[in-house]
Parts: structure tokens; C-alpha cells; sequence
């Protein structure tokens, strides 16, 4: 068993070339972002404006790590904007559903995160209503309520058949790594472990109010931590690049089989 499931790949622009060497860490999914963001379409058919260039599904469709896709459906970069207007990326995530791709697609995502400070979350039911399973939302504690707070929000409205994709926190320096493991158990624990996948942030602020790729030490203790869940590095075409990959690989007998 490899280090990881899969990886996540947030396309824009700069990304639509996506290349990398994530199958040799284990990973053989995919979790696509979206397919529109911001009303861009970055595939065919939407009717939408479409991207200056596509991604060439075909050959994404052949990689080692997109042996099988969750697909993300509409988003937008604005996590305020996307909550306003969850009504309308419903609207459209249907309609990315309902189009054809090569891809081996084996769940969908819904790309409007939630956390604990959006009140109106237990809302966004009506809207995962209108799109097809197995269906996937994103999930984050940037408010650090706690691991069984957490838990007990979510179990207090989010339907049974959608699953969440944990963002670990530690990128954004929200916890470190031992703790992200709690929330990762407490989650199973609440939710059932078939409905719960580890988005391992690979990234860390770089001081100038971006990001930077995370190092191989860095990265290394959160996959370490995870072990025994299903784990995805967000992202790969971002921050996952071949030297990092190599270094993980030299780093492995500090890294535990996955479970």
C-alpha cells in the first residue's frame, strides 16, 4: 500500500497542464475541484464561457493517479460568494453531472465548503438534494470547536449518503498534525468511516501572503499521522511536485504502510 489515495487538483489557468508523479506515493484518485468556477467553464457543453485552454481530459483520464475521479461540479474562489450563491453552483453542478467526460467518474463534490461559523449551513441540504450520489462536501474548523463540536454539527444536519472531505488544518497552521488525527478518528467515529477522507494540506504561508510548497519533513508528518485513513494532498499540480515526491520516497521508512 502506498502513502496516500489520491491527490486534489483545484484547476485554474496555470494548472490545466497537470502533470505529476503521485502514483508513486500511492495515489490512484483523483479529486477533481470543479469543473466551472466563477461561471469559467473548463470543460465542453456547459454553455458556459470556457476556459483559454482545457484541460485534455483524455490524456488526464489515462494517468496512473486518475485511475478513478470524484468530480467536482461548480464552485467559485469566493468561499462568500459560493455560500450566497449555493443556489445557482446546484444549478450548475446538475448540469456539469449530467455531461459526459472520459474520466472514470466515482462520486461527485459539491465545492462549497462548510465550517462550524456558517450558520446557515443545515440550508445547503436543499441544494445536495438536487445533485446525484455518491456525493462528497468539504469540511474545515478554522474556529477549532473541537473534534466532537465538529462532529456533532454535522451529524445534527448533513444527510447520511454525503460524505466529507476533512481538511487537516495544518497548512494553514490552524492545529498540528496529532491533533488533526483526533478530529480524522472523532469524525469516523461519528459519521462512519466510509464517509470521511483526509485532505492533508500540502502547503504552508510563505510570508508574503501566499503559499509555498510544503517540505518533505513537513509533509511527511501529517501523511505519517493519517495513516489508516484515506488520504488526498491538496494539491498536487499546485504544490506536489517531482522533487518533493522523490524526497517523500527517500523519507519512507519513516512513514508507516497505510492501513
Amino acid at each position: 500500500m502506498g502513502m496516500i489515495k489520491g491527490t486534489v487538483w483545484q484547476v485554474d489557468n496555470a494548472t490545466v497542464g497537470a502533470q505529476g508523479n503521485w502514483h508513486r506515493l500511492g495515489a490512484d484518485e483523483l479529486i477533481i475541484q470543479w469543473m466551472v468556477v466563477d461561471e469559467l467553464a473548463f470543460m465542453p457543453g456547459t454553455g458556459l464561457k470556457p476556459a483559454p485552454r482545457m484541460p485534455d481530459w483524455d490524456r488526464i483520464a489515462k494517468q496512473p493517479w486518475a485511475k478513478s475521479v470524484i468530480l467536482g461540479m461548480a464552485g467559485r474562489f469566493s468561499e462568500q460568494e459560493a455560500r450566497a450563491g449555493a443556489e445557482r453552483l446546484a444549478e450548475l453542478s446538475a448540469l456539469v453531472a449530467s455531461l459526459p467526460t472520459p474520466l472514470n467518474v466515482t462520486g461527485w463534490y459539491f465545492p462549497v465548503e462548510v465550517d462550524p461559523t456558517w450558520q446557515d449551513a443545515p440550508a445547503l441540504v436543499e441544494q445536495l438534494e438536487k445533485l446525484p450520489r455518491p456525493l462528497w462536501i468539504s469540511v474545515y474548523d478554522s474556529a477549532n470547536v473541537g473534534a466532537d463540536t465538529l462532529t456533532q454539527w454535522l451529524t445534527g444536519w448533513l444527510p447520511e449518503d454525503v460524505g466529507i472531505l476533512f481538511q487537516d488544518g495544518v497548512g494553514v497552521h490552524a492545529r498540528d498534525a496529532a491533533t488533526a488525527r483526533q478530529y480524522a478518528d472523532t469524525l469516523a467515529a461519528g459519521l462512519g468511516a466510509e464517509r470521511l477522507r483526509v485532505i492533508v494540506e500540502a502547503f504552508r504561508p510563505d510570508g508574503k501572503g501566499g503559499f509555498r510548497p510544503a517540505s518533505a519533513e513537513e509533509l511527511a508528518i501529517q501523511i505519517n499521522a493519517m495513516q489508516g485513513h484515506d488520504i488526498y494532498l491538496f494539491d498536487g499540480p499546485h504544490y506536489v511536485h517531482d522533487r518533493l515526491v522523490d524526497k517523500l520516497l527517500e523519507n519512507q521508512q519513516t512513514v508507516g504502510p497505510q492501513g
